[in-house]
Parts: C-alpha cells; sequence; structure tokens
C-alpha cells in the first residue's frame, strides 16, 4: 500500500523545518551580522555601548544566527601571496649557537689556544682557533651541540655539519636539519599569521601553505593589500639587548657579534648593540595597549617566567647600565637599569599614536615572525565587485531554477508542482546546512548551488517516468506510484554515489575554490535525493491520501 509511517513523517517534516530555520537568517544577513558582530565584540570585552546593545538586540538571540560566510570573490578583501626567507632563520640558530659554543671552547683555551669568530656567509659560523692541531678536539665539542633530527627522513642524521680546515672549523646545518627547520618555520609563519588576521576580527581568511615556502593569504572583507601588508608583513621581532655605545656614525667600526641600529626617534642617533639578545618577544606573555605616566600612548607587555627570570637575573647584575628595547631593528627605547626589574612586566612607550600601540600590541600578542616575508604577488578586490559576483550569482540561480520549474510543471502537472516545491526546500537545505557548519561560499559554490538545481530534479524525473511506465500495468494508480518509487531507487542511489565520489576526489585534491564547489556540491547531492526521495513523497501520498483520484495524469 501506498502509506508513510507517522514517525517518518515527523521526521521528514522536522528535517526541513530546521533546515529552512538555519537557513532563514541568511535573509536577513546584515542584521543578523550585526548582532552576532555584536555579541561577539560584548564577550570578547565585557563593555557594552549603546551601539552595540542595539545592534545585538536586531536579531533574537533565540533564532539560529549561523550565516553563509562570503569568500574573497563575493564580499571583496586582499589577496597575497607570500615566500618566507627560511635562510634569515639559518643566520639566526648560528648566531644563538656562538655565545655557548665560545664558552665552551674557552673552558679549553689551554689545549685549544685562541678561539675568535671570523667573518663568514649568513647561515654558517666560521671560528678560528689558536693550535691547529687541537681541531679535532674543537670539532668534539662542537658535536656536543650537535642533535638528532627529529623527522622520519632525517632519522640517525645530526643538526650540524662540522668541518676543519687548518685552524678555521666550519659549523652549519645539515641538510636534514634545515628541511626540519623550513617546515617548521612555515608552519610558526602560518599559525602567526593566522593570529595575528583573527586579532582584528575577520570573517574565514584563508590562510594556506603552498609549496614550500610560501604563504597564501586571502582576507575577505579587509580594506585592501597595503592594509593587510601592514597587519601581518611586520615581523614585530622585540628583543631587550645590552648597549656596547653610542654615536652618530651608521657605519661605526664594531666588534664580531655587534651591530649598529638607528634611534627610531631621534633622528642621526646610533647605538652600538649586542647581537645576541638578553630576552626575546618569544618570551612575551602578554601586551596589551595602555598609557604612560604623562597619559600618552604606550604597550604594557608582561614576561613568561623563563624570560622574568633571564631579564631579573640581568638588570640586577647590571644595575646603572643602559639596554636596549629593540624592535624591527630599530631602538625604540635605551633606558638606564636603575633597579633590578623582577616582577617580569615592564613598558614601551615614545611617539605613537593610539591605533599604533594597539597595532603593536596586537604584533606582540601574536609573537614574531621566525622569518621577514617577501610578498610576491598582492590583489585588492573592491566591495563593489564583490557585490557584482553576489548579485550575478543570485541572477543565474533565479533563471535556473524559473526554467527548471517551468519545465517539470509543463512536463508532469501536478507532480512537477511537489517537485518544484521540493527544489524550493532543497535550496533552503543547501543553506541551512551551510550556515551549519561555518562554510565560505565563493564563486565556485555559487556555481555548485547552480548545478545542484539542475540535477536536483534528475531523480523525480527517473521517479516520474516510472510511474508512467507502471501505470501501463500496475493495479492503480497507488500500486503505480508506490512502485515507481520502489524501482527508480537504486538508478538514483548509484547515479548520485558516482557524483559523490567525484565530488570527494575534487575536494581531497582540489585547493580554495575547487573545495568551495566540491563541499556545495555534496551537500547540493544529499539534499536533492532527501527531498526527491523523501519530501516529493509526503506530499504525493498526503495528496492522494485526500484526494483519493481513480486515475492520474503524470
Amino acid at each position: 500500500m501506498l502509506q508513510i509511517d507517522r514517525w517518518k513523517r515527523i521526521l521528514i517534516i522536522g528535517i526541513c523545518v530546521l533546515g529552512l530555520a538555519y537557513a532563514m537568517p541568511n535573509l536577513f544577513y546584515k542584521r543578523v551580522e550585526a548582532h552576532n558582530d555584536a555579541v561577539t565584540t560584548i564577550e570578547k570585552t565585557g563593555a557594552s555601548t549603546p551601539e552595540l546593545e542595539a545592534a545585538q538586540a536586531g536579531w533574537p538571540g533565540w533564532l539560529p544566527s549561523g550565516l553563509v560566510n562570503l569568500g574573497l570573490d563575493l564580499r571583496g578583501g586582499a589577496h597575497l601571496l607570500a615566500e618566507v626567507r627560511v635562510a634569515e632563520v639559518y643566520k639566526s640558530r648560528m648566531d644563538a649557537l656562538w655565545p655557548d659554543l665560545r664558552r665552551a671552547l674557552a673552558d679549553e683555551r689551554a689545549t685549544i689556544g685562541a678561539i675568535r669568530r671570523v667573518q663568514s656567509p649568513d647561515g654558517t659560523l666560521k671560528i678560528e682557533i689558536g693550535n691547529p692541531d687541537q681541531m679535532a678536539r674543537a670539532i668534539e665539542i662542537a658535536r656536543g651541540f650537535s642533535d638528532p633530527v627529529t623527522s622520519l627522513t632525517g632519522a640517525g642524521q645530526s643538526s650540524l655539519d662540522i668541518s676543519g680546515d687548518g685552524n678555521a672549523m666550519t659549523i652549519q646545518l645539515s641538510e636534514a636539519e634545515r628541511a626540519v627547520t623550513d617546515d617548521r618555520t612555515l608552519q610558526q609563519s602560518l599559525e602567526i599569521i593566522r593570529r595575528r588576521v583573527d586579532e582584528v576580527g575577520t570573517r574565514e581568511p584563508t590562510i594556506l601553505r603552498q609549496g614550500s615556502d610560501r604563504i597564501l593569504i586571502q582576507v575577505p572583507g579587509i580594506g585592501s593589500a597595503d592594509e593587510l601588508k601592514s597587519l601581518i608583513g611586520t615581523t614585530a621581532k622585540l628583543t631587550f639587548n645590552p648597549v656596547a655605545g653610542t654615536g652618530s656614525n651608521p657605519d661605526a667600526q664594531v666588534d664580531l657579534g655587534q651591530v649598529v641600529l638607528p634611534d627610531a626617534e631621534q633622528e642621526g642617533v646610533y647605538y652600538t648593540i649586542e647581537e645576541t639578545p638578553v630576552v626575546t618577544g618569544e618570551e612575551l606573555n602578554d601586551a596589551l595597549p595602555s598609557t604612560d605616566q604623562n597619559g600618552l600612548p604606550s604597550v604594557d607587555f608582561r614576561f613568561n617566567p623563563t624570560g622574568a627570570r633571564k631579564f631579573g637575573a640581568y638588570t640586577s647584575a647590571n644595575v646603572g647600565q643602559p639596554f636596549a628595547i629593540v624592535l624591527d631593528d630599530q631602538v625604540i627605547s635605551a633606558p638606564v637599569i636603575r633597579q633590578a626589574i623582577t616582577t617580569g612586566s615592564g613598558q614601551i612607550s615614545g611617539s605613537m599614536t593610539f591605533d599604533e600601540a594597539n597595532e603593536l600590541a596586537i604584533l606582540l600578542r601574536a609573537g614574531a615572525l621566525p622569518a621577514e616575508l617577501t610578498f610576491l604577488e598582492e590583489r585588492t578586490i573592491g566591495p563593489e565587485l564583490g557585490q557584482d559576483s553576489v548579485d550575478a550569482g543570485k541572477i543565474a540561480s533565479m533563471v535556473g531554477f524559473v526554467a527548471v520549474v517551468a519545465l517539470m510543471v509543463l512536463s508532469y502537472g501536478m507532480f512537477g508542482v511537489f517537485a518544484s516545491i521540493a527544489l524550493s526546500i532543497n535550496m533552503g537545505l543547501i543553506f541551512g546546512v551551510l550556515s551549519m557548519i561555518g562554510a565560505t561560499l565563493t564563486l565556485p559554490g555559487i556555481a555548485g548551488i547552480v548545478l545542484t538545481i539542475g540535477m536536483a530534479v534528475d531523480a523525480n524525473v527517473l521517479v516520474f517516468e516510472r510511474i508512467r511506465e507502471e501505470l501501463k500495468t500496475a493495479r492503480g494508480p497507488a500500486r503505480a506510484i508506490e512502485l515507481g518509487y520502489e524501482k527508480a531507487m537504486s538508478a538514483i542511489v548509484d547515479a548520485n554515489i558516482t557524483t559523490l565520489i567525484i565530488a570527494a576526489i575534487l575536494f581531497v585534491l582540489g585547493s580554495g575554490p575547487v573545495k568551495g564547489f566540491a563541499v556545495t556540491l555534496t551537500i547540493g547531492i544529499v539534499t536533492s535525493v532527501f527531498t526527491a526521495l523523501w519530501v516529493t513523497r509526503l506530499m504525493t501520498v498526503t495528496w492522494f491520501e485526500r484526494a483519493r483520484p481513480r486515475q492520474i495524469e503524470v
């Protein structure tokens, strides 16, 4: 008999109502978006203003408020392709190794002789010893600073390549260690960029690794590529270094291991500082915009326990001596240590605006980029172009929808009306699922939805044609409808499973827009099968139970 159990009817109707409820906020996009932003701001800051309260009240809190996020091509924003200069990390590793290695070699000065670091290419450490006959001993000491490579491909290899020639010992990272360092540097850069972008509240940024040393950054809703570059392109490398002297000559002769840096505020003033810092920004726990004792913008910072201990030990041993606060190779402050600072906190002040103080705090909280970025490609997509894309997508969807509805009604009459209603529900379910999972919609995603509109009625066509065939032989219309759905099931499932397999391949092997297309296509396939096999069947059964026609026309 042609019937559907009550619990199945309740389940089908419940799924449709739930999906449409989650899709509904997209009809009031700007209002719901303002509500969500206000809720997030109030939760993050704990403060509320009349504007925030008005925006929060613009949408009932008991209703779903999830939205389909618009991608870069629909919302406008900035696109950057950055190259990470991983070679800088090699140099930093060698510079950090030198102080500890120098102390270890100095402990055996009686055997090895005098030691000194000499000029060498970036990424290498070259040391001359006074007694060439003891080179083997010097290499043995240096090997004590080498660790096993922590990767499967580098298993059994050491992190340092050490060689000796005459009285000169050369140290550099091994190839296996460089590969591990490159991967670690890219992963760290990805995470820091993501934290910096998230700090300013942008929605659904796309931050992906491309190749061995490149990062793709797409941020919808941001003003321009220059604005994005200013946010993520700064290394924000904060260090606290001993000061060896001051002067006005940027090309002054300095000892190896020292560097001359300019004063960030006073033109013509230069500091000679020790290149190896006492504490780095990586040991910061927090940084917040604030004001100094004169009410001017500043940034308060706080070290973690390790940084606080090192900073306290250094200031205790160097009372009366100046030290430099260095940000991105500029000395922003060089105070004299008046007393030991053991609290682990301090303040950066100077000629900055409140916006600059806030941006500096964001950069310091997110951490320093391990290496500088070189921007190879940059594009700004204006909101107008994004709106044009949205409008074009709407037109394409509406044209496809109307054409399909007209074809189905003209071809199948009342059954075509049922299929058209199911198609409308199918569209709502697609957007409901996208909203629930917080997916980002792009132009290829819209293409997937438009394609789904055409594919959604395929299952209905198979069912209706099968019913036509069964009407010629079946005993009555009820039996014909029942057999039509039963016998069309296998063909519908087979056709959609093969499409699902293709969508899965696109998702796994594709990237960015291709994945967006695969996601909307997959969701569309699942919802279209559900609406074709169950929603239209429920409508047909309900109509048949009430009308009880002796004959039907399909």
